[in-house]
């Protein structure tokens, strides 16, 4: 059998009140992509006006021929060729144009996915979980075999739980809660619900076994297969095995979840599965493969199944985001400076080898080179018209023709204009308050900050980006926090979050510190206790201010680092 897929605080606070959870999980749908959904035929025959009120959009299906997408005003619209009821309209008849689920109207989506029948799975900001579509195998939860004709809510032994995250596999499901607890139900002939039998499963049921003392953070489906990633980084699989989909070193069946022990030592932070193969990144931007690789889906070089997980793409720079699908033997990943490759089945041809491309997200390879051309996630949308002001006022940033203003920083001058600088920021905007309507003098000299992190900062104001390497949004950081920027702030948060190794790790953890930057500082601390010894070597660990140490020391202890 085959399967798939503000100001700065002083450094006084204390870190043993923080949370002991040391995973940062990757959330498929969290981030929007400029992305053009024409891309996918579906989509071809909407108008510009149509398109522009879309903020998230699947396209799924046997041969990508349904479609389900979100409004901004969080209405549900669904077309398509309609197999096994599967647009959730109440009836069986296919539609070009598309209809909106009024049941489902005002309820904001947060997770999406979709089976091979199909079947949907639809999980709401508000915990609930909708189901409808291909029923044969009960992977609608509903307890019976009836086909789902519009969405139902699914609430057997979901009483008072609330569901964050949800997947597919091809007729099975899964959700996850805001607890970590993990649920499955439906075609069970492998195991893959987890229930330690091969018995069909007609309602979610919680997946326990070594999995009950766990919190789970994210969660994928194979064909026949699924996945957990839990709070520390520790992988488990459990279904179908033939190929080694599941990493354990063997290609036997497991009725139950199964640590991946090959990934010991790695914190994972997001997984994925294809149609017969696995793939997982790490928090330092590693990449593990394995299972079936007969499209060369794995980037191995060869066509040799993998049964246990193997690093790929080690020459290339760090990874930040990987895609597969159970529809699909493609896959595909994203690197730090936004390059994408892909690899396995590309339009028919078999990539051994992960193949650099000009796209610049993963969710265009899936719409031009994979078979079906489907979704791999609900891909979460940002429009060309959101960025049209910034775009237009970017070719006027440092242009001495048009500016009236200069700042002289190193003794270079970098020209702005001080009407854009007063709309944009507070900083400015107190500064001009009382020259507004006075010759403010030519040129502004600044010491406190370097050119690099000060022209930045002033592009950033034109063109709502930063392009800095991670050692310099640290000085960015610095104005950002002095400036009260707090977007700017979380930019740069994000930009050293994906710059982070080990010799910088504590570096970055007192930096966060010092500029009050809590979420930067929570994910420091959880990579430097997931490297904990290798950090413990480096030079910065050793030149910090003993109080930051000891706090460190003390919450460290308190979430279980020094435990053997």
């Amino acid at each position: 059998m085959s399967e798939k897929t503000t100001t700065s605080a002083p450094d006084q606070r204390d870190f043993s009140q923080r949370t002991s959870r040391v995973a940062t999980p990757f959330t498929p749908h969290s981030e929007r992509i400029m992305v053009d959904v024409t891309q996918w035929p579906l989509f071809s025959l909407m108008g510009p006006h149509e398109l522009a009120t879309i903020q998230k959009a699947c396209v799924f299906g046997t041969s990508a021929n349904e479609a389900i997408y979100i409004t901004n005003d969080d209405e549900v619209y669904v077309f398509g060729l309609n197999c096994s009821n599967c647009l959730g309209t109440g009836d069986s008849q296919s539609t070009i144009v598309p209809k909106k689920l009024d049941f489902l109207s005002g309820r904001k989506v947060v997770s999406l996915s979709y089976g091979s029948g199909p079947h949907i799975l639809l999980a709401t900001e508000d915990g609930e979980l909708f189901a409808w579509g291909h029923n044969g195998y009960s992977q609608l939860g509903n307890g019976t075999t009836n086909q789902g004709v519009a969405p139902v809510l699914v609430s057997a032994n979901l009483l008072n739980k609330k569901v964050t995250e949800v997947a597919c596999g091809s007729h099975h499901s899964m959700a996850l809660t805001d607890s970590g607890e993990v649920y499955a139900w439906g075609y069970n002939n492998c195991g893959q619900v987890g229930s330690g039998s091969t018995a069909n499963q007609p309602t979610p049921r919680r997946v326990t076994s070594c999995l009950q003392s766990k919190v789970a953070v994210s969660i994928v489906c194979g064909q026949t297969s699924s996945l957990a990633v839990v709070d520390n980084g520790e992988v488990y699989g459990w279904g179908y095995n033939g190929n080694g989909q599941l990493g354990l070193g063997n290609n036997g069946n497991q009725l139950t979840p199964c640590r991946l022990m090959a990934l010991q030592g790695l914190c994972v932070q997001q997984i994925v599965s294809g149609y017969a193969h696995s793939l997982a990144l790490t928090d330092e931007g590693l990449l593990y493969a394995w299972g079936a690789n007969t499209y060369g889906q794995l980037g191995t070089g060869n066509k040799s199944n993998q049964l246990s997980p193997v690093q790929i793409m080690s020459e290339k720079e760090r990874i930040i985001e990987i895609a597969a699908c159970h529809s699909t033997h493609t896959s595909a990943a994203k690197t730090q400076s936004g390059q994408v490759y892909m690899w396995g089945q590309c339009r028919g041809q078999s990539l051994v080898l992960p193949h650099l491309t000009h796209f610049t997200c993963t969710d265009d390879v899936f719409a031009c080179f994979a078979t079906p051309s489907v979704m791999w996630r609900l891909l979460s949308i940002e429009h060309d018209d959101f960025l049209t002001v910034a775009q237009c006022l970017k070719k006027e940033f440092d242009n001495p023709e048009t500016a009236d203003l200069k700042f002289c920083i190193d003794g270079k001058y970098i020209y702005v204009h001080k009407a854009v600088l007063k709309i944009r920021c507070e900083h400015f905007r107190s500064m001009f308050q009382s020259h507004w309507n006075e010759d403010l003098k030519e040129v502004i000299e600044i010491d406190q900050f370097s050119y690099p992190v000060y022209r930045s900062f002033l592009e950033f104001l034109y063109t709502d980006n930063v392009e800095l390497p991670p050692e310099d949004a640290i000085g960015l950081l610095d104005l950002a926090t002095s400036y009260c920027e707090n977007r700017l702030k979380r930019l740069c948060q994000h930009i050293i979050k994906r710059g982070i190794t080990v010799e910088n790790a504590f570096s970055l953890l007192s930096a966060a510190v010092r500029y009050d930057a809590e979420d930067l500082e929570e994910f420091c601390f959880k990579f430097c206790v997931n490297h904990l010894t290798e950090v413990t070597q480096t030079t910065a660990f050793w030149q910090i201010d003993g109080n930051l140490l000891k706090d460190f020391i003390c919450r460290a202890s308190r979430c279980g680092a020094f435990k053997s």
